[in-house]
C-alpha cells in the first residue's frame, strides 16, 4: 500500500507538473507579440484568409478553450506545423535532439569525469592552495558567457593553431554520406562502418562538448566538494582513520561512497541543464541540435517550433528529475 501511495503520489506530481509546463507555453505563445495567423499567410494576406485562418487555428474561440485544445493536440503528438520548414514540429524536433543529446552526454561525462576528482581533491585540500584553484576554476566556468569562450575556442584552436575543425558536426565533405539510423552521427558512421566519418564527427565533437562541459565540471565539482566536506566531518570517519585504513581508502570508498546517491541526483540535473542551456553553443559552433532550431525559429517569428521546443526540453527536464528521484530511492534504503 504505501508503495502504491507513493506511485500515484509521483504520478499526481509528474501531471501537475505536465500540466503548468503547457500552461506557460500556451500562455507564452498568446503574450508574444507575433501574430500566428500572418506567421502562416504572409503580411499580405486579405480579411477573408486571415479570418478563415484564424478560426481554423482556433483563435476566435474564448482562452480556456484554445488552451484544452492545445492540450488535446499536444497529447496526440501534435506541436503543430513548423512556418520555417513546413513540416510537423515534433517530426523537426525528432530530427535535430539527437545532436543535442550527442553534445550534451559528451559534455556531462567530460563534467563528471572531471568534476568529481576534482571537488574529491579540493574537500581533501581544504584551505590550502588546490582548493582556491579548483574553486576559482570553478567560478570562471560559471561567470564566463560561453558564447565569448566559444568564439575564443574557435579563434585560437581553429583559425590559429588549426588544432581543431570548423563548426558543424562534420566536414563538409562528409555531409548526407551516412544514413540517419540514431542522428546521432557518430553511432551512424560506427553502424555503417564509416570509420573516417567517425574519427572526423569526433574531432568536431571535441570543441563544443569541451566547452559546454567546462560548466558541468564547474557545478559537479562544487557540488561534490560541499558533500565531502559534510561527509569529512562525519564521526565514522574518524573512527576509520583511528583504526588504521589508509586515506585513500577513508576518502574514495567511505566518504565518496557515501555521497554517490546525491552525486546522481546532481549529475542527473547537469545533464538536463545541459540540453535545454546548450543553445548559445550550438548557435556559436553551427550545431544542428534543438538549440539551433529553437534559434532559428524565434528570429523567423516561428512561434509553433520556439513553443515545441521549449515543450519538449521542459518534458525532458522533468522525465530527467524523475528517473534520478527513483534512482536514489533504489539506491538508498533511507529514502524507500
Amino acid at each position: 500500500m504505501p508503495t502504491l501511495k507513493r506511485g500515484l503520489t509521483l504520478l499526481v506530481t509528474v501531471a501537475v507538473t505536465l500540466l503548468g509546463l503547457l500552461l506557460v507555453t500556451f500562455l507564452i505563445g498568446r503574450v508574444v507579440p507575433i501574430d500566428p495567423v500572418l506567421s502562416a499567410l504572409g503580411d499580405r494576406a486579405n480579411a477573408d484568409s486571415y479570418a478563415q485562418m484564424r478560426t481554423q487555428l482556433g483563435l476566435d474561440l474564448p482562452l480556456w478553450q484554445q488552451f484544452l485544445r492545445y492540450v488535446g493536440d499536444v497529447l496526440q503528438g501534435d506541436l503543430g506545423t513548423s512556418v520555417l520548414t513546413s513540416r510537423p514540429v515534433l517530426e523537426d524536433v525528432l530530427r535535430v535532439f539527437p545532436a543535442t543529446m550527442e553534445l550534451a552526454t559528451v559534455a556531462v561525462v567530460i563534467g563528471a569525469v572531471l568534476g568529481v576528482p576534482a571537488g574529491v581533491f579540493a574537500a581533501t585540500h581544504r584551505g590550502r592552495w588546490p582548493d582556491h584553484a579548483i574553486r576559482l576554476l570553478g567560478l570562471i566556468g560559471h561567470s564566463v558567457p560561453i558564447f565569448w569562450l566559444g568564439l575564443m575556442a574557435l579563434l585560437l584552436f581553429y583559425a590559429k593553431l588549426d588544432w581543431a575543425p570548423g563548426p558543424g558536426r562534420v566536414d563538409v565533405f562528409y555531409e548526407g554520406m551516412v544514413d540517419a539510423v540514431t542522428g546521432i552521427v557518430t553511432v551512424d558512421a560506427l553502424l555503417a562502418g564509416e570509420t573516417d566519418i567517425f574519427w572526423n564527427a569526433l574531432q568536431h565533437l571535441v570543441l563544443p562538448s569541451a566547452i559546454l562541459g567546462l560548466y558541468s565540471v564547474a557545478y559537479i565539482a562544487r557540488m561534490t566538494r560541499g558533500f565531502m566536506l559534510d561527509q569529512l566531518r562525519q564521526e565514522y570517519i574518524t573512527t576509520a582513520r583511528v583504526k588504521g585504513l589508509s586515506e585513500t581508502r577513508v576518502v574514495w570508498r567511505h566518504a565518496l561512497g557515501n555521497i554517490a546517491v546525491p552525486l546522481i541526483t546532481v549529475i542527473a540535473l547537469s545533464y538536463a541543464g545541459l540540453l535545454e542551456g546548450s543553445v548559445l553553443t550550438e548557435t556559436v559552433f553551427a550545431w544542428p541540435g534543438l538549440g539551433l532550431y529553437i534559434t532559428n525559429s524565434l528570429l523567423s517569428a516561428d512561434m509553433n517550433a520556439v513553443l515545441g521546443g521549449t515543450l519538449v526540453v521542459g518534458a525532458v527536464f522533468i522525465a530527467l528529475n524523475m528517473l534520478s528521484d527513483l534512482l536514489y530511492r533504489l539506491l538508498d534504503p533511507r529514502a524507500r
